[in-house]
């Protein structure tokens, strides 16, 4: 289905309606652009948590990577059943998750996200890992809302990007 060199389409994913939304968003528009889908979920090790964290409360890192890939599989069966379309490569990358989406965007002709319904709508702010990806995604961005059918993608062009 897609052609040799082109780009495919990214869709960062979280246990969430709106990204549920975006996910089937993204892979009706990679249908239609003939490229691949590329899905990715990303994680943070408890590493990261936040200095004050209980370290007996942290689960290990392992145990953080399978719960991620459990989570992507949900997310995967949520949005195309047992069986997920051929041309969907998804993965569990570790990381946060507006550094991981930007660089997994090098190459993509689209990056598309989730959000609330009234994220970035009515003077209330997107998210850090949208703003982070509006500022510095190398391809267009596409925001997705959960509400998909009430209000339109909103899309956002890099500077420079045409």
């Amino acid at each position: 289905m897609t052609e040799p060199g082109q780009q495919p389409v990214v869709v960062g994913v979280k246990r969430s309606a709106a990204s549920l939304a975006a996910l089937r968003w993204a892979a009706a528009e990679a249908r239609l652009r003939r490229t691949t889908l590329h899905v990715v979920h990303a994680w943070e090790p408890a590493a990261h948590a936040a200095s004050y964290a209980v370290l007996s409360d942290r689960p290990p890192s392992e145990q953080e990577r399978r719960r991620a890939q459990d989570n992507l599989t949900a997310i995967m069966r949520a949005a195309f059943g047992a069986e997920p379309p051929a041309d969907i490569a998804a993965e569990v990358a570790e990381g946060m998750a507006e550094r991981v989406l930007v660089r997994r965007s090098r190459d993509a002709c689209l990056l598309v996200l989730g959000a609330a319904a009234d994220a970035g709508m009515a003077g209330r702010p997107a998210g850090p890992v949208i703003r982070a990806c509006m500022r510095s995604a190398p391809c267009p961005l596409v925001i997705i809302t959960a509400a998909i059918g009430a209000l339109p993608p909103v899309v956002s062009t890099p500077v420079g990007v045409s």
